[in-house]
């Protein structure tokens, strides 16, 4: 590559006729069809190259080199970051010539018998001490030691950096930002005037240093430009979340290798978040992670189709059936009476959401209630419940009818086992997750019952995924119906701090963070979550989402302007800029524009009618 960019760049040459031209750029149109024989560097070769006296025109583009000159006393580490992680379009070299220690301490010992004159001058006529003199004395020294103890080393360094903008206003605006970023850490540059060209070939990557302007830096401050500090998350193994905004390397990562497997993703309605969720799904299937969805806007529906999933319609008029009641078989770990003693305080926060509350009398009745269904059963802490059918709700209603004080709980229960609710609940179970991908529907759920019916659903899974260890994910879409109640809430949270015992991680998405953050357990599941995504965000929100997650006041208005697939990806300690992208075959799987997908269903139809009148025409052909 450098062989290919020295040929491209290669100094001028005297013509026959004395005229001076690049050889690459001095080839004709009419030479190059005649020969047939069109290299690479004139594919790539600007269409026009024009030096001026502080910049280069290449093609449609302007270029303007420019050189660090001076340097403070102290170099703070990552100094030059805020450069690094610039969104525009720059080439920075940085050349470092070592330079013999020899000659470098006889320079010292001239230099220092110089600064001790000047001081020795000051005292003998009596003036005032000159702190810059005595500190340049100490530095001297100092380094002198240092040098000769062999704990440093003096550099030539020669930092350039080339810009580009499509015009000089945009030129001048990119200048003056570097600018001010280099001066408030009392670093100055210069443009290269007339050194354009030396300046332009310096910075490409040939290996040759033609500006020549160097500072000399010792080991210590040299260290502080190494290396390139630019936030990233590529990582060895895991799926590709996306593209990093500030230097365009992959966001690479596996959340189950963090201390837990869990996210939380916030944005705005239409910004992005459901798409990046199908996208991470889609990638994580191929990684033999089984996914698990509650899906309360049936958007994963066709995605479900796609990768032969199972999709599971919850609603009242539905043929799908969970039985609240359900017990999973205690695992090596557990005994049978812990499994029953979780799946009654569950039972018991199941029914305080759908009875509108319990007061401490009825919540004792209930839990009472429940332990004698399950007995009714044969159910007990000391029984063989693995292949014993549980009871139903209307077992639960007829053990409750008969305690003392139990007619308001009753009355509100009815509903639920003899009512228009009947449905839902007071039926057998007869889903089964067993299949690498599958979603569970609540749109078409009562918005009244769609916090039951998530409930309900959750503590299905969590009872199947404590049956067998399984690498598996668990996403929950619109979780701020969850946040609605306490007692989902609660259930929520325990999943995810319980979730990594099992092998699983939890997925909560929410657009709207305000009431996510209300809840009790809004925090602490973002605390338990080591993946947070944040997508662009409603300035009603982002004050709130700046104080949660400590963002700077530049990361702030990045969320704020970010289009539809940008945002922040934290992982870890770490968390970078992010744009969500995915290829032409998945986004046709994932979309969740209305106007794509009705296009790919007019496609579709019309690829079947052509198919259908194909197969028409070959039967009449027969006939």
């Amino acid at each position: 590559m450098m062989e290919f960019f020295k040929k491209l760049f290669k100094p001028q040459k005297k013509t026959a006729g004395g005229e001076a031209r690049a050889s690459t750029m001095a080839v004709m149109p009419e030479e190059i069809y005649e020969s047939a024989n069109l290299e690479l560097q004139d594919v790539i070769a600007p269409s026009a190259l024009k030096i001026e006296s502080k910049s280069i025109n290449l093609g449609e583009k302007i270029a303007r080199t420019f050189f660090i000159i001076s340097y403070p006393r102290f170099l703070t580490d990552n100094w030059f970051s805020p450069i690094i992680n610039l969104d525009k379009v720059f080439d920075i070299a940085i050349f470092v010539h070592p330079i013999d220690t020899s000659l470098m301490l006889r320079q010292f010992q001239k230099k220092v018998a110089e600064v001790q004159s000047q001081i020795n001058v000051r005292e003998t006529k009596g003036m005032v001490r000159d702190p810059m003199l005595d500190t340049a004395y100490q530095d001297l020294e100092g380094l002198r030691d240092n040098l000769i103890q062999a704990q440093e080393k003096m550099f030539d360094v020669g930092v350039y950096i080339t810009i580009y903008a499509d015009n000089d206003m945009e030129l001048f605006k990119i200048e003056n930002e570097i600018k001010s970023i280099l001066e408030s850490r009392l670093i100055y540059i210069k443009p290269a005037l007339f050194q354009q060209e030396e300046g332009f070939k310096s910075v490409i990557p040939i290996e040759t240093d033609l500006l020549g302007i160097h500072q000399k830096l010792n080991s210590e401050p040299l260290s502080s430009i190494f290396p390139f500090i630019s936030s990233d998350l590529t990582s060895d193994k895991g799926i590709l979340y996306g593209i990093n905004r500030h230097n365009s390397s992959m966001v690479i990562f596996d959340r189950f290798s963090l201390e837990n497997y869990n996210s939380v993703t916030f944005a705005k309605s239409g910004s992005g978040k459901s798409y990046a969720t199908k996208l991470e799904i889609l990638r994580s299937l191929m990684f033999d992670t089984d996914v698990i969805v509650i899906d309360p806007e049936r958007e994963y529906e066709f995605l479900a189709e796609a990768v032969g999933g199972r999709y599971f319609n919850i609603s009242l008029s539905s043929d799908h059936h969970i039985n609240p009641f359900d017990l999973p078989a205690p695992r090596e770990d557990e005994t049978a009476e812990d499994v029953l003693r979780s799946n009654i305080i569950n039972l018991v926060g199941l029914l305080r959401l759908m009875l509108g509350g319990l007061t401490p009398e009825e919540d004792s009745m209930v839990d009472r209630a429940i332990s004698e269904t399950y007995a009714m059963k044969d159910i007990t802490p000391d029984s063989d419940f693995s292949n014993i059918e549980p009871p139903l709700l209307s077992d639960f209603e007829m053990v409750l009818s008969g305690m003392d004080g139990s007619d308001s709980v009753v009355q509100r229960l009815v509903k639920y086992t003899r009512g228009s609710w009947a449905t839902f609940l007071n039926r057998p179970s007869n889903v089964d997750i067993n299949k690498k991908f599958v979603v569970f529907s609540v749109r078409d759920m009562e918005d009244e019952l769609k916090p039951v019916a998530m409930y309900i659903i959750m503590h299905y899974i969590w009872t199947e995924v404590r049956k067998n260890l399984k690498k598996r994910l668990l996403v929950v879409d619109e979780a701020w119906w969850m946040m609605k109640s306490e007692d989902t809430a609660s259930f929520l949270y325990s999943i995810a701090k319980r979730g990594r015992k099992y092998y699983l991680g939890l997925s909560t998405i929410t657009q709207d963070a305000a009431d996510f953050m209300k809840s009790p357990y809004g925090v602490p599941i973002i605390t338990n979550s080591s993946i947070q995504l944040l997508l662009k965000q409603s300035p009603t929100t982002i004050d709130l989402l700046q104080k949660t997650f400590n963002l700077t006041d530049e990361e702030k208005y990045l969320l704020l302007e970010s289009n539809v697939g940008e945002g922040i990806f934290f992982a870890g300690l770490k968390h970078v800029a992010i744009k969500i992208i995915s290829s032409y075959t998945e986004d046709q799987i994932i979309t969740s524009d209305p106007s794509q997908i009705l296009s790919n269903k007019k496609a579709k139809q019309e690829q079947e009618a052509a198919e259908t009148a194909g197969a028409t025409g070959q039967v009449a052909e027969k006939q």
